[in-house]
This record gives structure tokens, C-alpha cells and sequence, in this order.
């Protein structure tokens, strides 16, 4: 949960010529990754974590820089992924002032809902009972059968799913026989926690809570063995996450079990107390549009840690925004207006932030600024696969909702072989 300076990416900005900042959001992360403690009746470092410190690093930092160049910054971005696309649209949405250009990639930004609906209820699918669980052993299996059902539906065979939504794969069509159980296939139970997680939890109205994941990457060394299932029980990184989220964050016990949340009571209560503090999932992003600032999202679809089609809902409820602004215009003229000065960009294969097989490796920020410099704004962005030093392929990575279509000609390792067009249905 934050808790460290990005030295790195202040490395990054430094070497292309930025004055650059990080910041720790307000606390120190020694502890350990999800340790959450450090929130324990603490509602100023929970502000502090939610929006606050990155708004004040930046106007502290915009002081500096001009102190020291005795004039102010000509263009100033940001640039964060996971808990950082989640601040960078919290900026986007209460202080769109801060930054000509945001870049927020595989955003956390419905952060409450996120780690109830994903956290919580992807382990508790996971750890309802013994037999629930799936060891890694099991994992390289699952991931081939998805892609045995669903890698061609592009019609290209590449190890990637372009759209996994598109992806009609049933679990129980690997399910073991009765009386079997080895690492080809999954048990009835393992089934069950599968399709838990790829549904998403709903509240007693049946209302959606958070989206499940999708199918692809399951078999990643980032995949589902790191985020979902953990080396064993109780290791996974969203038990981690989950339960120190809403130990000290909501419930303020550290005794609490995370067995005994209920998803309609318990969830209302967390939004009450802390929601305003850390969810960035407002829609409303016309004063950003209106300081004439510009806002690129992009998100892996095989992340297995935040479920991509949050990031797809998130941009529609913008653009439904930007219609109902707009008096009942048509979607295909929101839209456009939308991505005026908002464009989504779906990663197919990569991971969370990075990793996957898929191509993970682009350049959003030069993007964003020859879109606030020059008033061009990207079309496409250029991504790479790059294996032991190597570039092994590369491809589009196209404005939402367009996706890399296949030329029919030359090798399907090079972009200049795809263009970007409307999904076929």
C-alpha cells in the first residue's frame, strides 16, 4: 500500500530531462507490502494516502522547481500504475489543476469496492474450504486449456487473448473425473472458485459489487500463482491485501476475520467511513477537460490482480457523462468528445502494470506529451515483447474500444502488420 519512494521512476523522468518528484503517500511501508497498521485510527494518513500527499508533493514541487529555475514548470505530468492510477485519476478528478498530462495505468481507483469485490471475494473463493483451493501445480494446465479454447478467436494462434471477453471457456470442461485428482485437471470444488472468480460478487440485490477477472494469463509467473492462489493457503496476494485493508482501514481490529465480511452491510459501512477518502471513481471529468488537460488510462487484460473491465466500466460512465453534458447526444458523438481529452488503451496480454505474454513494454508518456505540446493525439501506441534483451514481437495497442487487427499479410510479430479497427462481433 504505497509506503515507499519510486527512486526509479524519479530516475526515469531525470534522465528525459524533468525536474521529478515521488512520494511515500504519508507513510512508511517497512512493515511490509500490505501492512496496513500504520492506518489504525489514523483518518489524516488515510486522507494522506487516498489524495492528499500527492496533491501537496505537487504543488511543493512545482515551488522548488520554480525557486531554483526562477521560473515555473512549462508542462507538468504524472505517471503511476496499480495504487498509482489510482492517484493519478483521483487528481484527474479533484484537482485536475495539478497536471497538463496524466498517465494511469491498471488504475485501483474503485479502491473500496476493489478490495471487497476482488481482494476478499477472489480469496474467499479460493480458501472456502480446503478442497477449494488451487496449488501452481495445477496452474500451467488451466492456462493451456484457455488458450486451446480461446487464443484463435482473433484469428491468430499467439499465446494472447485480444479480447477475453470474447472467451465462452467453461472450467468444468477440465474438470477431473470422479475419484482423480492430478494437475491436468480441477476438482468440482476448484471449478466452483474458478467461476466465483470470473463472475464477480453481486450484493443481495444482485447488483454487481466488482467485476471478476477475465480469462487469459492464468499460467503467468505473475499470474494467478502470485495474486490468486499464493505458493499455499493464506499466501496469496489479495488474502494479503484484503484483509489489511479492512483490518485497519475500516474495522480497526486486528483481531477481525475476513470469513465474516457481509457484502451488503459490511461494504456500506467501508464506503460510509473511507470511501470518500480513497475511491477515485468519479465520472465526472469535465473540469479536467475544461483546463484543457489531457488523461491516457491503459490496463493489462490478463492483470490478475485488478480486474480490467473495471477500467472498460470506468471509461463508459465517463463517456455516459460527457452524454447526459451534452443533452441526450448520441454514444458514438460522446465518445468522441471523450476522447478529446480522455483515450483508454487496452493492453491484450500484460500482466498487472507489466509481465505477460503479451507485449508490456510502450511509451504512454512521450504519447501524452506530443498530445499536450502538439495537439496530437495518439492513434495507437507501439508495444514490445522483449525476452532475455531481445524485441521477439511487437504490436498496436489501440484507442478503446478499437482493437489490433491482422492485415492477413507478413509475420504477426510486427505491428506494421495490424491496424486498428472496431471489434467484430
Amino acid at each position: 500500500m504505497a509506503g515507499v519512494i519510486s527512486y526509479s521512476a524519479l530516475a526515469s523522468a531525470l534522465n528525459r530531462g524533468y525536474a521529478a518528484a515521488s512520494t511515500d503517500t504519508g507513510h512508511d511501508q517497512s512493515a511490509g507490502l500490505f501492512d496496513a497498521s500504520w492506518a489504525s485510527g489514523r483518518q489524516d494518513l488515510i486522507e494522506d494516502f487516498g489524495h492528499r500527499a500527492l496533491h501537496l508533493t505537487t504543488i511543493n514541487a512545482k515551488s522548488i522547481t520554480q525557486a531554483f529555475y526562477t521560473e515555473p514548470p512549462k508542462y507538468s505530468y504524472y505517471t503511476g500504475c496499480s495504487k498509482g492510477g489510482q492517484m493519478g485519476l483521483m487528481e484527474a478528478q479533484r484537482y485536475p489543476d495539478d497536471f497538463d498530462g496524466i498517465v494511469a495505468g491498471n488504475p485501483a481507483n474503485d479502491w473500496t469496492r476493489f478490495y471487497a469485490g476482488a481482494h476478499l471475494w477472489y480469496s474467499l473463493a479460493m480458501l472456502e474450504d480446503q478442497e477449494s483451493w488451487i496449488p501452481r501445480s495445477k496452474l500451467p494446465a488451466f492456462g493451456e486449456a484457455v488458450n486451446e479454447a480461446c487464443d484463435a478467436l482473433d484469428g491468430i494462434e499467439d499465446g494472447i487473448l485480444q479480447n477475453p471477453l470474447a472467451c465462452n471457456f467453461e472450467p468444468s470442461s477440465i474438470q477431473c473425473p470422479v475419484g482423480t485428482d492430478n494437475s491436468s485437471c480441477l476438482t468440482e470444488k476448484q471449478v466452483s472458485a474458478v467461476e466465483k472468480i470470473w463472475s464477480g460478487v453481486k450484493t443481495s440485490d444482485g447488483d454487481l459489487i466488482y467485476p471478476g477477472l477475465v480469462p487469459g494469463g492464468e499460467a503467468d509467473p505473475g499470474g494467478w500463482g502470485r495474486w490468486v492462489t499464493g505458493a499455499e493457503p493464506f499466501t496469496s496476494l489479495h488474502w494479503l491485501g484484503g484483509e489489511g485493508f479492512f483490518r485497519w482501514f475500516v474495522f480497526n481490529d486486528p483481531d477481525w476475520d475476513f470469513t465474516s465480511f457481509d457484502f451488503d452491510e459490511d461494504l456500506e459501512y467501508a464506503l460510509q467511513k473511507v470511501g470518500n477518502s480513497v475511491d477515485s471513481n468519479n465520472p465526472d471529468l469535465r473540469r479536467l477537460r475544461d483546463n484543457d488537460s489531457k488523461l491516457i488510462v491503459y490496463h493489462g487484460w490478463s492483470d490478475p490482480d485488478i480486474s480490467p473491465v473495471a477500467s472498460i466500466n470506468y471509461y463508459e460512465s465517463v463517456v455516459d457523462t460527457i452524454a447526459d453534458d451534452m443533452r441526450a447526444s448520441s454514444y458514438s458523438t460522446a465518445l468522441n468528445r471523450t476522447q478529446n481529452f480522455f483515450r483508454l488503451f487496452m493492453v491484450p496480454g500484460m500482466g498487472h502494470c507489466s509481465g505477460g505474454p503479451g507485449p508490456d513494454r510502450f511509451d504512454a508518456l512521450s504519447a501524452l506529451e506530443n498530445w499536450v505540446e502538439n495537439g496530437i493525439a495518439p492513434e495507437s501506441l507501439r508495444a514490445s515483447k522483449v525476452v532475455n534483451g531481445e524485441v521477439t514481437r511487437t504490436r498496436p495497442l489501440c484507442v478503446y474500444p478499437e482493437v489490433a487487427t491482422y492485415s492477413g499479410r507478413g509475420s504477426t510479430d510486427e505491428a506494421e502488420n495490424f491496424y486498428c479497427a472496431a471489434p467484430s462481433l
